[in-house]
């Protein structure tokens, strides 16, 4: 598919992911790009879905916003993660079908993988369990993108397709206290303990998970990929195929943060998913993606934009 020749619809294209992925598309010659603002279409109410189609007329739909946050923000919301994600993708997909779009491309999430899936998690295994309980609620609203959209497929040869990713960070992630993932919420805790002179930080459950991350201009790269070259019903992981457990990795970030002081962990709290890493060889084999930032690159990339950027923000619970 040539983009380039498309009108394309991007929702989030505002937000962290989105912002690459429109930054990325224009990059590549894309000049017809919808980035929909919640002011104007509200997602989440049938009447600015339907609008937003009928005005905008896109070719191309590529459905990243999401109601989402890190471990805190869903075990507070879980109500409000289910029902906005369910609701959102479901009628973006009707009315794209309606509205007769060439191609549709759900995002998803590693949040959807079963709570004990073998490692790595591989697409097969997404059906076998339920996800971690502190974001299955979202996990399964994703998910469910994913039986709509091989629905649609089966019954109306609607071309979509579904790619979850795994967590992503970089440049511009969200550093907000009740939203942020665990990566931006460290080198936040850190700066805090540095200007504020505090002996230590204190992080979530006992440093024992292990994570997978890729950065968000890879993931972008990925999403742009799999919308020019992939057409098929089965989902493909989009990762970079390492894991890091949660110790080392704010072991690591306050070492490049410049932070000397302890890291406290709270036990109390919990660890979310034991571990996690995507098996991403389908992502290489059927449209030709490989993660390619360096992770430490990428963590002093994201601490040298969050110094230049919100160096006084307040503290954060990981």
């Amino acid at each position: 598919m040539d983009l380039k020749t498309r009108r394309i619809l991007v929702t989030g294209g505002a937000e962290f992911l989105g912002r690459h992925v429109v930054s990325l598309l224009q990059r590549r010659g894309c000049l017809e790009i919808t980035i929909p603002r919640r002011a104007q279409y509200d997602l989440i109410h049938e009447a600015a879905v339907e609008r937003l189609y009928r005005s905008e007329r896109p070719v191309v739909v590529i459905h990243l916003a999401a109601t989402v946050g890190g471990i805190g923000a869903n075990r507070a919301n879980p109500g409000k993660f289910v029902y906005e994600n369910l609701v959102m993708g479901a009628m973006l997909l009707e009315f794209a079908r309606q509205h007769r779009v060439e191609k549709f491309v759900t995002v998803g999430t590693i949040c959807s993988y079963p709570k004990f899936a073998p490692i790595p998690f591989c697409e097969e295994d997404l059906w076998n369990g339920y996800p971690e309980e502190t974001n299955a609620p979202y996990g399964l609203a994703k998910k469910m993108l994913l039986v709509q959209g091989q629905a649609y497929r089966q019954q109306y040869g609607m071309n979509v397709i579904h790619v979850p990713p795994v967590n992503l960070y970089g440049p511009g992630d969200s550093f907000d206290p009740d939203s942020s993932h665990v990566i931006p919420a460290v080198i936040r805790k850190c700066f805090d303990a540095i200007d504020r002179s505090l002996p230590e930080i204190v992080c979530w459950g006992d440093g024992t998970p292990t994570r997978e991350f890729l950065h968000v201009e890879d993931c972008a790269r990925a999403i742009a990929m799999a919308t020019e070259r992939y057409d098929s019903s089965e989902p493909v992981n989009i990762g970079a195929g390492f894991e890091i457990s949660t110790r080392e990795l704010v072991e690591r970030i306050a070492e490049f943060s410049g932070f000397t002081g302890r890291i406290v962990w709270n036990t109390t709290m919990p660890n979310g998913q034991p571990r996690r890493r995507l098996d991403t060889r389908r992502a290489a084999a059927r449209f030709g993606f490989r993660a390619e930032k360096d992770f430490d690159t990428g963590i002093r990339e994201t601490i040298a934009w969050y110094r230049e950027n919100h160096r006084r923000s307040v503290g954060v619970t990981v």
